[in-house]
């Protein structure tokens, strides 16, 4: 069987990579690379013509294809003829900005984050529930493991610096948490793009407005993120949306005690004991982790570990995804037979 994957230049690999070489391990794997040709006049026209042809073609040249992202190749190869068995996965971002442009009828699997994303897909797509299947976001809990390490009272936060993951806020409840305690610092690792250029300049002018500039560190883009986590007692998410949001898994299976805004869906990622509607309860529950003794924590980080291996192992999430591509793919045959 040969197995196509497309992903968009503008959607990320981060959460992909490793499943990406998982399925190059077990089959024959092209990846949709389209060619861009630059003229003085009429490019626009002549690659727009130029990539719907080799959509095509690659569409016409596997039996099942692979979308990483529900997004813009996805929405045009549903408005193709259909040449092969179609796999999504869709992670949040595409049900609110690509979802209605997709052709829904011609995709064989739709692969959804979350039970909570998976509700909200129905909801707008009810004649495609019985496609659906909830496969979560894993962590390799051998690069991601726990680490020695002294409290310290280090706080930290990773994910793409926009006003969804809600950082200025945090750094606002962080400010007041320096005001009931002194010993604690955060961390804010990530990076932004061009459109969010503006709410970086904001974290950075709170920061010196509020003089926490010793208190404070950005940390930009991370390569090794396994190895920043180590300097990490407590890692919060603070975003309002999520599908199942990478980085607290990571950092849970690092042995963090991780913390959540209860965003639709944290309960299926945290115990809730571990999510916090307002900055209030963020505070009381870094305090009384600060509180607690060295074995309580050391519990609690456990704790975090235990629900990383049995929810979000790397390696169950591969062998679920490999299972729904031979599904199609046996269909796809026995439908050709």
């Amino acid at each position: 069987m040969r197995l196509g994957v497309l992903i968009s230049a503008n959607d990320p690999w981060r959460v992909f990579e490793d499943v990406y070489q998982y399925l190059r391990s077990h089959y024959v794997v092209d990846l949709f690379e389209p060619r861009q040709i630059k003229t003085p006049i009429l490019h626009h026209r002549i690659n727009r013509m130029l990539f719907h042809r080799e959509l095509d073609s690659f569409l016409r040249s596997h039996d099942v294809v692979f979308f990483e992202w529900a997004s813009e190749l996805l929405a045009a190869a549903t408005h193709l003829p259909k040449r092969c068995s179609i796999v999504t996965r869709l992670h949040r971002y595409e049900l609110f900005s690509w979802a209605a442009a997709i052709n829904w009828d011609v995709v064989d699997r739709i692969i959804l984050v979350s039970q909570a994303m998976q509700r909200k897909f129905v909801a707008q797509f009810p004649a495609q529930a019985h496609k659906t299947v909830v496969v979560p976001v894993g962590v390799s809990l051998e690069q991601y493991r726990p680490h020695e390490k002294p409290f310290a009272g280090d706080i930290g936060t990773v994910c793409y610096l926009t006003p969804r993951k809600r950082v200025y806020e945090l750094i606002l409840a962080f400010h007041e948490l320096t005001q009931q305690r002194d010993r604690f610092h955060l961390h804010v690792a990530g990076g932004q793009d061009d459109a969010s250029r503006d709410y970086y300049d904001a974290l950075r002018s709170l920061v010196h407005r509020l003089k926490l500039q010793d208190k404070v560190t950005f940390h930009g883009e991370i390569k090794r993120a396994w190895e920043w986590y180590r300097n990490i007692d407590i890692f919060v998410s603070n975003s309002f949306s999520e599908g199942l949001q990478a980085a607290p898994i990571e950092a849970m299976a690092s042995g963090c005690y991780t913390l959540s805004h209860h965003w639709d869906g944290a309960d299926e990622l945290l115990p809730e004991a571990n999510l916090f509607l307002t900055e209030h309860e963020l505070r009381q529950r870094i305090l009384s982790y600060d509180d607690a003794s060295e074995a309580e924590r050391r519990l609690r980080q456990e704790e975090m570990r235990a629900i990383a291996c049995e929810r979000f192992d790397l390696r169950h999430v591969e062998s679920r995804i490999h299972k729904v591509i031979e599904e199609v793919a046996s269909i796809r045959s026995a439908d050709v037979r």
